[in-house]
C-alpha cells in the first residue's frame, strides 16, 4: 500500500502475553518491521511470542530491567532508526488500539501533510461514552494543559500512545531526555513542538476490556504538573527568545513586567493596609490594577500569537 517507504511498528510489553500476539497477527503484510520490546515483563512476553510466532519481520528486544513505556518506545525507535525505517508507529500491546487505524496514521505522513500523527479518543462524541469517568475528565483536563505546554492548540488527547512519527524527524529528537515513563507521550509532543514539526490528530476509538492500566492517579497528580510546567516555560524560552524574537516575544516580557509590577505593587500596599488598618487610597488601588489589566492583556495577546503559530509545514520535508 505505501512501497515508497519502510514501515515499522513498535509494541511495548508488559503483562500484555494474552493479548499481544492478536495484536501483532492483525498488523498489515507491508508492515516492514515489528519491534518487541519486553520491558522486564514478569510474564516474559517477549518469549511467549518469539515462542509462538516465526514472522520474518518480527524482532525482540528485551530489558534486563524495567524502564517504563517511554523507555521501551526508545528502544524500539533506535532499533528502527538502525534498520533505517522511514516510519515508526507506535501501539500498545493490549488490544486497546486497532491495527486496522494504521493506514490512517501513515498516510499523512507519506502525502507530506504531517511530520507525527497520534490519536484523538475525543474527536467522536459517541465513543467517549465507553471511556471511563476518570480518564475522560482526567485526559481533557490534560489536553487543556498540553496546549500550553506544547503549543499544539489544535490536538487533544495527549496521552495516547497510538502514534506515528518520520524517522527524518525522529532523528534529530533527544531521544536519551525523553521521559522514560507514562509522561513520554506529552514530552514527545514538548520536543516536537520546540522543533517545530506538524502534529496531526487522528479520529480513533479505544477498547476498554479487562485489561488493567499501570497508570495510577496519583502519579498524574503528583508528577505531571510539575513537568508540563517546566516544559512550559523551556519552551517559552525556546521559541520566543533564544531561536527566535518576534511581536509575541515583545507581548510576552511587556505583559509579564507589567503584570508582575501591578500584583506585587498592589499586593505590597494590601498588606501595609492590613498592618496599618488604613485603607489604601483610590489612587493607589488604580496604579496597582492598571499594570495588572495592561499586563493581562498583552499576555493575551501573545497566547493568541501562540495560537496562530501552530507548526503547519512539515518538518521531514525540509531535512535531508
Amino acid at each position: 500500500m505505501f512501497q515508497s517507504a519502510r514501515i515499522a511498528v513498535v509494541l511495548p510489553c508488559y503483562k500484555s502475553s494474552r493479548q499481544v500476539l492478536g495484536v501483532i497477527n492483525k498488523l498489515p503484510p507491508w508492515i516492514d518491521r515489528i519491534y518487541v520490546v519486553d520491558d522486564a515483563c514478569p510474564e516474559e512476553t517477549g518469549t511467549h511470542v518469539s515462542a509462538n510466532l516465526q514472522d520474518p519481520r518480527l524482532v525482540v528486544i528485551g530489558h534486563a530491567k524495567n524502564h517504563g513505556v517511554g523507555g521501551a518506545v526508545v528502544s524500539g525507535y533506535r532499533a528502527a532508526l538502525n534498520d533505517k525505517v522511514d516510519i515508526v508507529i507506535k501501539i500498545d500491546s493490549d488490544g486497546q488500539m486497532d491495527p486496522a487505524l494504521i493506514p490512517l496514521f501513515v498516510e499523512p505522513i507519506v502525502e507530506g501533510r504531517a511530520d507525527y500523527t497520534k490519536g484523538n479518543r475525543f474527536f467522536e462524541l459517541e465513543s467517549l461514552r465507553d471511556m471511563p469517568r476518570v480518564r475522560l475528565f482526567g485526559n481533557a483536563a490534560l489536553s487543556l494543559v498540553n496546549k500550553f505546554s506544547s503549543g499544539y492548540w489544535d490536538v487533544m488527547d495527549p496521552t495516547n500512545g497510538y502514534t506515528a512519527i518520520h524517522t527524518k524527524v525522529l532523528r534529530r529528537m533527544p531521544l536519551d531526555k525523553l521521559a522514560k515513563r507514562y509522561f513520554f507521550e506529552s514530552d514527545m509532543l514538548f520536543r516536537l513542538g520546540t522543533m517545530r514539526a506538524v502534529v496531526l490528530d487522528i479520529p480513533m476509538e479505544s477498547v476498554y476490556a479487562d485489561e488493567k492500566s499501570n497508570l495510577r492517579v496519583s502519579s498524574v497528580l503528583l508528577d505531571f504538573p510539575g513537568k508540563y510546567l517546566s516544559r512550559f516555560f523551556k519552551r517559552m524560552f525556546y521559541n520566543y527568545l533564544l531561536r527566535d524574537f518576534n511581536a509575541g516575544s515583545v507581548q510576552l516580557l511587556l505583559g509579564m513586567m507589567f503584570f508582575g509590577a501591578g500584583a506585587a505593587f498592589g499586593a505590597w500596599h494590601w498588606l501595609m493596609s492590613i498592618s496599618s488598618g488604613v485603607v489604601a487610597s483610590s489612587g493607589t488601588v488604580m496604579l496597582a490594577a492598571m499594570p495588572v489589566l495592561l499586563g493581562g492583556h498583552l499576555l493575551i495577546g501573545a497566547m493568541n500569537y501562540d495560537i496562530a503559530s501552530v507548526p503547519k509545514r512539515c518538518l521531514h520535508q525540509l531535512l535531508s
